[in-house]
């Protein structure tokens, strides 16, 4: 997680030469919320993989796997990591070695219309309502 909240400073309320009050944070400030979100973001990053998987494409179920070895959840990055899942991805035939050139030809996908292309995009259309709800109950901002 690179984004970390800071312990904030206590402060003292002046006002003119007079001391008329003071803001004290609580000692654990910092690390419950840089907790709360950790788990927020555990709970994206599952829940993208595990939402997105009838929207993957599967023959041998290999690219969800890829899926599940490329994302440590709580670090902000689902990374379907394989050769192919690019060129899965964006539903184009590609032809010849690598680096393969790109058709103008659509794959054709087991399971369509729900499994294809733009896996991702087509599950955040649908369920991102849902994500964030979790994410905030996650997070401590509540529903």
């Amino acid at each position: 997680m690179s984004n970390r909240i800071q312990q904030p400073r206590n402060a003292a309320i002046h006002s003119g030469a007079t001391t008329v009050g003071s803001l004290d944070w609580s000692a654990g400030f910092a690390a419950k919320w840089n907790g709360n979100y950790y788990e927020a973001q555990k709970y994206v990053d599952s829940e993208v993989l595990r939402l997105s998987d009838p929207y993957t494409p599967m023959q041998t179920g290999m690219l969800i796997k890829l899926g599940m070895l490329g994302t440590i959840p709580g670090s902000g990055e689902v990374i379907w990591n394989g050769p192919y899942a690019r060129y899965l991805y964006y539903g184009k035939l590609m032809v010849g070695r690598a680096p393969k050139t790109l058709t103008n030809t659509d794959l054709q996908f087991h399971g369509a219309p729900k499994r294809g292309a733009f896996w991702f995009e087509r599950m955040k259309a649908d369920h991102l309502a849902q994500i964030l709800a979790g994410a905030r109950l996650k997070a401590g901002g509540g529903t």
